[in-house]
């Protein structure tokens, strides 16, 4: 970003795939063909939808086990799998299939969920869009980070990682470039999962600001 950060947005094309599942093993098969912009829909909707929601809610397939299937040890055992400690998306995959094995093989409580309740996976097409939004000086990025769209909150902070492979999130690659290491690495440790969207903003702010 060589004359300045420019702040992005971003939408969403929801698709529907032509696959779907009734019990445990049907979703299993799912999760290992579906493409990982399923896999990153399915965990990361509830965030992008609810932005001043709990800052804990579950994943699509944590909630439709747990609340269709009625299987909650299966349902809290997905839910658990801690998406920040993953590099990419078939990390998260893979965990996902290694518990929903798990279940499986032990032989334990299998169901199938009523009819018109099975699991439609879904994927998304996105779409990135810059605002006119450009920081030049960390008072600048301070301020317009302060009343950007959520959507752009989002976008530099949850994608760079999952979805583009990249290291730490935008925010702090930026001002680790423009030398300000300390915030740099203040953000970058902050485990963006355990906010709202908008709990995030406050907290990127008031570490801008120096505040705590």
């Amino acid at each position: 970003m060589e004359n300045g950060f420019r702040f992005c947005t971003e939408s969403h094309l929801v698709k529907m795939l032509a696959i779907r599942a009734k019990n445990p093993i049907q979703l299993l098969e799912g999760i290992k063909k579906v493409p990982s912009a399923s896999i990153y829909y399915h965990t990361h909707r509830f965030l992008q939808q609810h932005y001043y929601a709990s800052p804990e809610p579950p994943n699509d397939f944590a909630y439709w086990i747990s609340n269709v299937l009625g299987l909650r040890e299966l349902g809290e055992s997905i839910a658990s799998v801690e998406i920040v400690d993953f590099n990419s998306l078939d990390e998260i995959r893979k965990e996902y299939i290694k518990r929903l094995e798990e279940h499986i093989f032990s032989g334990r409580s299998m169901i199938d969920c009523v009819e018109g309740h099975e699991f439609h996976f879904l994927s998304c097409k996105t779409f990135v869009h810059p605002t006119p939004f450009v920081a030049t000086n960390l008072d600048e990025f301070k301020d317009i980070v302060g009343k950007i769209y959520i959507n752009s909150i989002y976008f530099h902070i949850f994608e760079p990682r999952l979805r583009f492979q990249r290291k730490e999130n935008d925010f702090s690659a930026w001002l680790r470039s423009i030398g300000e290491e300390i915030l740099a690495d203040r953000i970058s440790k902050l485990d963006p999962y355990a906010f709202t969207i908008e709990g995030l903003r406050k907290r990127i702010v008031n570490i801008l600001e120096r505040d705590d």
